[in-house]
């Protein structure tokens, strides 16, 4: 039997979230900001929603080759489990290293490196599209012929362990730093400053870095993100901004083979008419900023809400998603989706906002009366959609009073 570990965990997530940002508040980190949680909270929720359907397939992929061509029929024992963990861990290394020296691979995981700050919520912060690849890495296990079950299980084991490094609150933890991938190793993975980039590639054994060359040891300061900052709350555009760029550059590429290799070279590669290789620079502490743009305060429990709207039609499509006709289960995700975005609008000013909220609170409104949802649903979430259109419509238009207001 199936068991979606990463969806059961979820609930455990948001406690240890909350216990760090807690801690946090009571230290004085300042470790959390609030529009950069929720961006990174959307990626999670966004990728949890586009593999409710495409796990299935991808899982039937990895099937289909051990019921047909796999080498040996391996008994269940301790031992293989642990060869299959190890195993799993390995090509684990090898998925996350390529897809920071492919451009096509990173364009997908780039997403996972754009938040500027580092603690539990940048854990869920994933790619909406990287799992149509990433199984590809692990073939080689169904061919020797591990079982499916385990192998889904051990790498959801590999996923979740990653979970708890995504933290700046653990320093050092000795000796065990020489084995795993702790916090300090990962922090390094996400650090932009030149030397820690395309560094300690690992899942849960740091070995393999030792033992390929990608070690680096965190030394001075981390700065967080990517060379060139996303700068937008966009939960769709991080997903695809790097796509825009390769195309972009394959479009001004005359030659075919440029056209090529604009995918296939590792990040930073450009043809030599466009300068080519362009290195990450070195990190100016007196310059650096983050993306943090203002915004209309009292919008900040508004966010909150919809946010958490989204967030509980999220799960509920996860845990429910077996028992939901298709129809509602893709219109549900595309309204949980069109709530993310319309977190990022708001929390970047967008001019487009408020048309797009309005919007997207009468099609809530729609799509749960027209489509095949309990009665109990169609009126909690009528009651809840109107009741949003009247609350944004007092905060925008004391907005607009605001902002007629002529200053002395």
């Amino acid at each position: 039997m199936k068991v979606d570990y990463i969806a059961l965990s979820v609930p455990v997530f948001f406690i240890l979230i909350g216990i760090e940002l807690a801690w946090s508040f009571y230290k004085k980190l300042n470790y959390y900001r609030l529009n950069d949680s929720i961006s990174n909270l959307s990626q999670g929720i966004g990728q949890q929603l586009t593999g409710i359907f495409m796990k299935t397939a991808l899982f039937f992929g990895y099937k289909y080759i051990f019921e047909n061509w796999r080498a040996f029929d391996l008994p269940q024992s301790i031992w293989i489990w642990i060869l299959l963990f190890i195993g799993v861990d390995f090509f684990y290394y090898w998925f996350h290293r390529m897809s920071h020296q492919v451009n096509a691979l990173w364009a997908a995981h780039i997403v996972h490196h754009q938040s500027e700050e580092y603690n539990l919520t940048v854990a869920l912060r994933q790619s909406w599209f990287q799992g149509w690849f990433s199984w590809v890495f692990y073939l080689p296990l169904a061919f020797v012929g591990f079982d499916p079950i385990m192998f889904l299980t051990l790498s959801s084991f590999n996923t979740l362990y990653q979970f708890w490094i995504h933290t700046r609150a653990i320093k050092s933890m000795g000796p065990l730093e020489w084995i795993l991938n702790t916090p300090s190793h990962h922090r390094v993975h996400h650090g932009s400053n030149p030397k820690y980039i395309d560094k300690n590639h690992a899942g849960t054994l740091i070995i393999w870095d030792r033992i390929f060359g990608t070690f680096q040891q965190e030394e001075e300061q981390v700065y967080y993100g990517i060379t060139t900052p996303l700068a937008s709350w966009n939960p769709l555009w991080a997903n695809i901004h790097y796509w825009d760029e390769l195309l972009k550059t394959a479009r001004q590429s005359p030659r075919w083979q440029d056209k090529i290799n604009v995918f296939l070279k590792p990040p930073g590669w450009f043809p030599a008419h466009l300068g080519g290789f362009k290195y990450a620079p070195e990190i100016d502490p007196l310059q650096y900023r983050k993306y943090d743009p203002e915004f209309h305060q009292p919008l900040t429990g508004y966010v909150i809400v919809q946010f958490l709207v989204g967030l509980i039609a999220g799960s509920a499509m996860l845990f429910l998603n077996s028992s939901i006709p298709m129809p509602a289960l893709i219109a549900g995700a595309v309204f949980v989706i069109l709530t993310l975005l319309t977190c990022g609008a708001l929390l970047e000013e967008k001019k487009w906002k408020v048309k797009f909220e309005y919007g997207r609170l009468v099609l809530g409104i729609l799509i749960v009366l027209l489509l095949d949802f309990p009665i109990g649903y169609q009126v909690i979430f009528s009651i809840l959609n109107i009741c949003s259109v009247i609350w944004f419509y007092n905060l925008h238009k004391k907005n607009v009073n605001a902002e007629e207001i002529p200053e002395v």
